[in-house]
This record gives structure tokens, C-alpha cells and sequence, in this order.
């Protein structure tokens, strides 16, 4: 009999993995040590498990060498490459703390992270397009140009004692960027030294429950908080995940997303080397057809990604040129997913047994998944259900009480994948997980009576009109079935009586025109009139950050200053400056609201 409460528990046929990153990679490179671990397609390099086993070791060494101790934490700011992914496994094999940069972040970002996570040591690259890392990190530790390469003695971050340059394209190289920064090469030859017995002393002193790993939450609001999560944390989530998608070492995964996120290095990277699987990493950085080419070339039978990413492979002009019959399987997550793009990834990308997938920074990070023997209108219109040995309920975020089956409340979820906490950041900690141990996830969802989760809507997004609470996530999916629409965001804008009112950024279709008016009179009579629009704007671009999720923080501050500098009287279309992290751009707001 299900139960009458939105709550799961997903056991498991197989038990929880006691092992850490690294006894699960050794297994897994002595079995199948000449097949495929990781393919870089643009610097044309191949590594066998034999060989990627090799790199780590020797890296592994060289921070034995350069003082790193178990706990460190050890920065890498970098685009994808088979170094990001050697360097993955390093951190892991002495118990160091890998720490994921975002490869987007500008001075002040930079500034936070390396502050907040107390970073000991930063592998970076040179530059990638118009970030040039060495210069923005010279600009914070001006010692480096002075300093030697085993201590840099930064006044802003005294836990910073060294840092090393590579060139993905070139990694021996042994140009010098100054005097306190060292080389990809000699940074290796410092390991030189390093005994068989210190490095088997090192992993005798690893536990599974170790922190292993600092992620950064997205951002979407405020500065990002530095989640910590242990061996246990993401080895199980990988496994898990591995199995929900029948991964084996047959398998060849496609990863167009970046490394520094949660779901390319757990739900990607970490999926292949649990299995023995391959990891294929088209480029640097996200190119649809240069993706398309990969799966081609690759024979990949799995592809990853963002809603946005696999829409864009999707649209590419010479999608029908590339041979992608080699799909199977692969995860979209990281966004809501149209139902209209779950069909063509089914029907014309080939890819018959995509899952969708839920989950946050905080839960390392898959919670629930549908399945391949899932119906297609499960895998449309849920997020599936919780992969093993997780609980899940749906509660009243006020009361705490669980709700019944089909009730809207907040997600909240227990288990193996629950991070340890927010690095020093106790009260954040505490708010985020309660004294039982569930994580507040402030996703708003629904449980049907099989235990499948659909999302609605985020808390901090809920909008507050008079008196009356109004979920975006519900709006958005009304104009998502118009047909001329190819992407919405909803969101509240400030009001003098209601003290909310709703307002949505829209992007039409090419070759679709239309107005305000248009869209509101096609919702008059299908939605409460409170949730239509009062406001509406056509633009062509979100903000949004690397994984697609949309930044409606700062579409609501850009919309304030348009605001305050008249733009509700003024013509048809208004300059507004969105900043972004990435790449300042202007964008050009066409406002009928």
C-alpha cells in the first residue's frame, strides 16, 4: 500500500561503497588497464586507465613533495582537460581537498574563493580567452613576482604557499610567467624523491569520511557558499548513478560540461572511472557541433549535459550531417527540461534511454533519477525517483510537518550524499540541515503515490502579490506549451500596493512575433489572472551561469535600473547592462509591458 505521506525511502540491492576515491579508481584501473580513460578530442591526447594511473601517481607525488598534507586544500582553476581530470585523482590518492574554481570567476570571485576555502595551493592555465588567470591572480598575490616557488607569502591569503601554470595545449612547456609561480614540469620533477613507503604510509591514513572536495554553489543569489563533500559523499553518488544508467566499461560518455561543476566531475567523471568506462572531452569549453563531432568520432554511447546544451546540438545547422547512432543513454539535468526537447533528444538525437536527473551542489549531487524502462511521459513530466540507499519527503517549509501525497512543499532529503557542511560557514551549515540530518534542499516539488518527484519552483523565487504566494516554475510551464515560445523566465518585480507583481523575460521563437498583449490574453481564463504577467519583456539572451540555470537575481536588478531610468516611458526598446562573470555583455531589452 504506498504511502499516504510524500515520503520515500529507496533502499538497494547492493550495499554503500566503504572506499575512497582512489581504492575505487586502483580497482577499476587493474581490471581494465589498456582500455580507454580519458579522450581529449581537441589536444588529441589518449590515456588508458595505465596510463592516467601513472600521471596521478606522479603527481600525487610532486604535492607529496611540495608539503601538501591530508586536509589541504588544493585550487584548480582550469577549463576541461585531461590534466583537470589527473589532477582530480591526485588530490584524492593523499587526502587532499580538491577545490573546483570556476573557470568564469573575475578578480573578486577569485578573491572569495581562495579567502573562504583557505586554499594552500592553485593549479591554474595560463588564460582562456579573454581571462587571463596568471594576471588576475599576480593582481591578488603581487609576491609572486618576487617570491620564490615554494613560498609565496601572500598577505592576503597566508594560507597560499605555492602555485603552478600549465598549458593544456603544451604542458611541458617550461616557459617561466615569474619567478613565484612554477611550471606544469617542474612542479613533476619535485616528486622525484618520494618513496614507494611514504606514498603507501599517505593512503594508509585515508578514511572514506574525509572531506575530499569543495564545490561552490551556483550563485544564483549573493556570493557562492563552499560546499564540502567527503569520499563517501560522491564515490556512492557516481556508483549509484553508474548503475541507475546500466553503465559498464563498454561505455564511451560525452562531457561538453565543465569540470569545476558538480555534475562534470561526480555524475561525468567520476560515473566512468567507478565503471571503467571512457571519458570524452570534446573540447575546452562547450562548442555544439565540435560536441557533435566528438559523439561521431568517439562512437560515444552516452551524452551529458544542460538543457541548453543538448537544445543547442539540437538546432545546429548540420546537426543531420553527424552520425550520432551510437546513443544510449545520458543525463539531462541541471535545468528544467522542456517536454518538447525530451522528445527530440528521444527521436531525433537517437538517444533512447535518456534519464532526466534532480539533485543540487549540496547532495553531491544526484537525488532522484527516472529510469530507462520508464514510460515517456514519466520521463517528461518527472524528475524520477530517489537512486538508492536516499530518503525523500516533501514537507511545509513553515510547519515542517510531511505533506500528503500531492502536495506542494519543500523537497528535503537524507542519506550517504548529504554534504558535510558549508566550509566555515557554521550558521549557513545549520540552516541547510537540521538536527535529524535532512537536507533543506528549498526546492518546492510534488510526490506522486509511486515516489516520483516533480519540481515546481524554488522558495527564494516564490513571488508574494497581496497576499497571494505565486510559484514561477508553475507560470513557466503554462507559456512553455505556447508554441511560439522558445524560453521564459519568470520572476517578481517590486510593486507600491501588491509589494510583488509578476514579471517574465521572454524569447520567441526566430521568425515568431508578438506582444504582451498576445500572451496574456492566452492565458486569460487558463490561469488566475494574479499569475499573469503584468509585465512582459522580449529579449534574446538570459543571464544565466555555466550549467544553464538562469539568474533571475540579476534579470530582477537589471529590470530595477531600467526601471529607475525611466524605461516604462520610454520607447519600444531600452539599453540595459546585465554584468556577467563570464563576459560583460550588452543587451538589448525590447519592453511592450
Amino acid at each position: 500500500m504506498p504511502s499516504l505521506r510524500s515520503y520515500v525511502h529507496r533502499g538497494g540491492d547492493e550495499p554503500l561503497l566503504g572506499v575512497t576515491v582512489d581504492e575505487m579508481f586502483c580497482t577499476i584501473a587493474e581490471r581494465f588497464p589498456e582500455s580507454d580513460a580519458v579522450v581529449c578530442v581537441q589536444q588529441g591526447e589518449r590515456l588508458t586507465y595505465a596510463e592516467l594511473d601513472c600521471c596521478v601517481e606522479d603527481a600525487a607525488r610532486a604535492m607529496l613533495a611540495m608539503g601538501i598534507v591530508r586536509g589541504d586544500r588544493v585550487g584548480v582553476w582550469s577549463t576541461d582537460n585531461a590534466v583537470w581530470v589527473v589532477l582530480q585523482l591526485a588530490t584524492a590518492r593523499i587526502g587532499a581537498v580538491l577545490v573546483n574554481i570556476n573557470p568564469a570567476y573575475r578578480v573578486s570571485e577569485l578573491r572569495h574563493s581562495l579567502r573562504l576555502a583557505e586554499v594552500n595551493a592553485i593549479f591554474l592555465i595560463p588564460s582562456f580567452r579573454s581571462s587571463d588567470y596568471v594576471g588576475m591572480l599576480r593582481e591578488l598575490v603581487p609576491e609572486i613576482g618576487s617570491s620564490v616557488a615554494d613560498n609565496l607569502g601572500s598577505q592576503l591569503f597566508p594560507n597560499l604557499r605555492f602555485a603552478v601554470v600549465w598549458d593544456p595545449d603544451e604542458i611541458t612547456r617550461a616557459d617561466r610567467w615569474a619567478p613565484g609561480l612554477l611550471t606544469w614540469a617542474e612542479f613533476l620533477e619535485r616528486g622525484a624523491p618520494v618513496t614507494d613507503a611514504v606514498m603507501t604510509e599517505r593512503a594508509a591514513e585515508l578514511d572514506p569520511d574525509d572531506p575530499i572536495n569543495i564545490q561552490f554553489t551556483s550563485g544564483t543569489t549573493g556570493f557562492p557558499k563552499a560546499v564540502v563533500l567527503t569520499h563517501n559523499n560522491i564515490v556512492n553518488n557516481a556508483f549509484f548513478t553508474a548503475r541507475a544508467m546500466s553503465f559498464t566499461e563498454h561505455d564511451r560518455l560525452c562531457v561538453p560540461l565543465p569540470f569545476y561543476h558538480c555534475f562534470g566531475m561526480v555524475v561525468s567523471n567520476l560515473v566512468c572511472l567507478s565503471k571503467g568506462a571512457c571519458i570524452v572531452i570534446p573540447s575546452d569549453h562547450f562548442e555544439p557541433g565540435v560536441t557533435l563531432r566528438a559523439i561521431e568520432q568517439e562512437r560515444c554511447t552516452a551524452i551529458h549535459g544542460v538543457p541548453t546544451m543538448f537544445a543547442a546540438e539540437l538546432d545546429h545547422p548540420d546537426f543531420s550531417t553527424f552520425d550520432t547512432s551510437s546513443l544510449r543513454t545520458g543525463i539531462m539535468a541541471g535545468a528544467p527540461c522542456p517536454p518538447e526537447l525530451m522528445r527530440r533528444v528521444i527521436e531525433e538525437m537517437g538517444c533512447k534511454e535518456i534519464l532526466i536527473g534532480y539533485g543540487q551542489t549540496e547532495s553531491a549531487p544526484i537525488i532522484t533519477l527516472t529510469r530507462p524502462t520508464d514510460s515517456v511521459e514519466r520521463r517528461l513530466r518527472t524528475v524520477g525517483t530517489p537512486i538508492e540507499h536516499q530518503e525523500v519527503k516533501v514537507i511545509d517549509h513553515e510547519t515542517g510537518a510531511v505533506l500528503p501525497i500531492g502536495a506542494q512543499g519543500e523537497i528535503c532529503i537524507r542519506g550517504y550524499n548529504v554534504m558535510r557542511e558549508y566550509y566555515a560557514q557554521r550558521e549557513a551549515t545549520k540552516a541547510a540541515i537540521d538536527d535529524a540530518r535532512w537536507l533543506h534542499t528549498g526546492d518546492l516539488g510534488v510526490m506522486d503515490p509511486d515516489g516520483y518527484i516533480s519540481i515546481t519552483g524554488r522558495l527564494k523565487d516564490m513571488i508574494i502579490r497581496g497576499g497571494e504566494n505565486i510559484y514561477p516554475a508553475e507560470i513557466e510551464a503554462f507559456y512553455f506549451e505556447h508554441p511560439g515560445i522558445e524560453q521564459i523566465a519568470v520572476f517578481g518585480c517590486p510593486h507600491e500596493s501588491y509589494g510583488e507583481e509578476v514579471g517574465a523575460w521572454v524569447r520567441m521563437r526566430p521568425g515568431v512575433e508578438s506582444g504582451s498583449d498576445e500572451l496574456r490574453e492566452h492565458a486569460k481564463g487558463k490561469i488566475a489572472h494574479y499569475k499573469v504577467p503584468a509585465h512582459i519583456w522580449f529579449v534574446e539572451e538570459f543571464p544565466a551561469t555555466v550549467t544553464g540555470k538562469i539568474q533571475k537575481n540579476r534579470m530582477a536588478e537589471a529590470v530595477v535600473r531600467w526601471r529607475q531610468a525611466g524605461g516604462e516611458q520610454a520607447p519600444n526598446r531600452v539599453e540595459c547592462y546585465i554584468p556577467s562573470p563570464a563576459a560583460p555583455t550588452r543587451n538589448t531589452i525590447s519592453s511592450t509591458g
